[in-house]
């Protein structure tokens, strides 16, 4: 008979957010594979719980993933948990999930605390369609890069950063994103809990006169439509108003659609648009 693996959020600060539901999976498996096994241990005892430890992290995962698997075949019942928060989060955890349904091994994710959506909750910005991009690369061209991608999406993006690396990144976001609203939440759940709403400049020149402590989520708000018009309007100075039809016919609308958008773009009446299009 097969295991079961079960995934169990932790934790992010406050230890009181821990669910019955967890404590009660981590006091009825055989094994729980921890990122840190030291760090899990201290959460353990706090709980009162005794149970094998082993550790699975980002640098044994490949190697861990087939042990973890082949105690699920035989019959183990599993919990995974990582430091803090849900894991496979930008956390280890996503490569086991995948092999236990390459392998057929049944798995529950538990319910519980989530850095990202916290702080996207109390930002303040729109939380109706966000984008979680967790931490971006620790390369500046990679970085940088990976913000020019994403430089028009119009959804709120979330990010997970580290002290020692958030003034480089605020550095970046504001040369590549423009200066936009922005919110840090620090040490969330913890005792000196702490969210600063103010822009991607602002929050760059605070973090230069105070030294940034503690894991961070920053949450940017995404393009406006006027800055995404505009940018439009921009790209499109060159063109004639037929190759600016024709370069949205090319991006998958069709000729009524994009004389409505080009007439949009450019501000002038859709008449006169039409009259380019007559020969397309």
């Amino acid at each position: 008979m097969k295991g079961k693996l079960y995934i169990c959020p932790t934790p992010i600060g406050n230890l009181e957010d821990i669910t019955l539901r967890t404590l009660k999976i981590l006091k009825e498996v055989d094994t729980i594979a921890a990122e840190d096994t030291r760090h899990t241990l201290k959460l353990l005892r706090h709980f009162d719980i005794q149970k094998p430890l082993t550790s699975y992290h980002e640098h044994n995962e490949k190697v861990k993933t087939q042990q973890l698997i082949n105690k699920l075949l035989g019959g183990e019942r599993i919990a995974l948990v990582s430091d803090a928060g849900m894991p496979g989060i930008s956390d280890p955890g996503e490569t086991l999930i995948k092999a236990c349904i390459e392998e057929g091994v049944a798995f529950e994710v538990l319910p519980g605390a989530t850095a990202g959506i916290l702080a996207l909750v109390a930002s303040g910005l729109d939380t109706r369609q966000f984008a979680f991009e967790g931490f971006l690369d620790r390369e500046k061209k990679k970085r940088r890069q990976r913000l020019e991608k994403i430089q028009m999406e119009d959804r709120t993006l979330v990010f997970y950063e580290a002290p020692h690396r958030i003034k480089d990144t605020l550095k970046d976001m504001v040369e590549v994103l423009g200066n936009r609203r922005a919110v840090v939440g620090r040490e969330l759940t913890k005792k000196y809990e702490e969210f600063l709403r103010s822009t991607l400049q602002e929050l760059y020149d605070y973090f230069q006169e105070n030294p940034p402590k503690g894991e961070m989520v920053l949450i940017c708000e995404g393009i406006s439509q006027e800055e995404m018009l505009q940018n439009e309007r921009e790209a499109f100075e060159a063109l004639s108003i037929k190759q600016h039809i024709l370069s949205f016919i090319e991006e998958g609308l069709d000729k009524k659609e994009a004389i409505k958008k080009v007439a949009k773009v450019r501000k002038i009446p859709k008449s006169e648009v039409y009259k380019e299009a007559i020969d397309i």
